[in-house]
């Protein structure tokens, strides 16, 4: 879909690979409803973009179904319609095996990413099939296919976004809604302070990763908007795991498991 003139809402977008999503857009001439829980962070991304009333900020917790449901008419309100929906929105867990995790942060985790994402696709999909052209995005993660020992709940909610995804993709392939999938690897943002989770001593001794920067996982994402891509990965860390996931999954989880398992405390 076209870029310029088109209405687009951006979750998680105060920060982080939500934040610089909505700087392309806008700088690409779109109208952005940026939604996130953090208002400092809004307006923030509101004086970087600096484009006046382009730009509309919705302090919004995507966990409360109700708040949720009331976004696309103010929305619509604004900018006369809705053309696409990016959810990028998301936080991990405490770095803690799935014994030592308690059933709080479990709940936290699979709320956020995954029935925050539920329910803004169900409240947008409507104003989106509405439209003669859209896009539905929706942001997974390598660990939905490559398990990261320590984040096995953060992985589920992922798979579960990949699953729904493309489940989406199916029922609605004969629409005007196009249905993209992303897979960022380790991207360089503040997701474990924003999600509440110290790293504590266990990254004092963990190898250092390389990790994309957020303009380039937006350039990505911005991309795949664009030409309506079915998936897409971000990193050659994301990539490289996604071919060997496929051709052996044990030892794509085996890899990982040994790469990552000094981030466990």
């Amino acid at each position: 879909m076209d870029i310029s003139g088109n209405v687009l809402v951006i979750t998680g977008a105060g920060n982080g690979i939500g934040r610089q999503v909505t700087l392309q857009l806008l700088a690409q001439g779109a109208s952005v409803a940026g939604v996130d829980l953090n208002e400092a962070g809004l307006t923030e991304t509101a004086r970087l973009a600096n484009v006046g009333n382009r730009f509309s900020a919705h302090v919004v917790n995507i966990t409360d179904r109700d708040a949720v449901e009331a976004l696309p008419s103010t929305i619509a309100s604004a900018f006369g319609r809705i053309d696409a929906l990016v959810n990028i929105a998301g936080v991990i867990q405490k770095f803690v095996k799935v014994n030592d995790l308690p059933f709080s942060e479990i709940e936290k985790v699979m709320n956020v990413n995954f029935w925050g994402t539920m329910n803004m696709v169900k409240a947008f999909l409507p104003a989106l099939l509405a439209r003669p052209a859209a896009a539905l995005v929706n942001v997974s993660s390598m660990g939905a296919y490559a398990p990261v020992p320590g984040q096995a709940v953060y992985g589920a909610s992922k798979a579960a976004v990949k699953i729904l995804t493309e489940a989406l993709y199916a029922e609605l392939l004969d629409t005007n809604v196009a249905v993209t999938v992303v897979f960022p690897g380790a991207i360089g943002t503040d997701i474990a302070t924003n999600s509440g989770v110290s790293l504590g001593d266990a990254s004092a001794d963990a190898p250092a990763y390389k990790t994309t920067l957020p303009e380039e996982a937006a350039r990505v994402i911005v991309e795949a908007i664009k030409k309506g891509k079915f998936r897409a990965t971000i990193g050659r860390d994301a990539a490289a795991m996604d071919r060997l996931a496929r051709l052996s999954p044990k030892t794509a989880t085996t890899v990982i498991a040994k790469q990552m398992g000094a981030l466990l405390s």
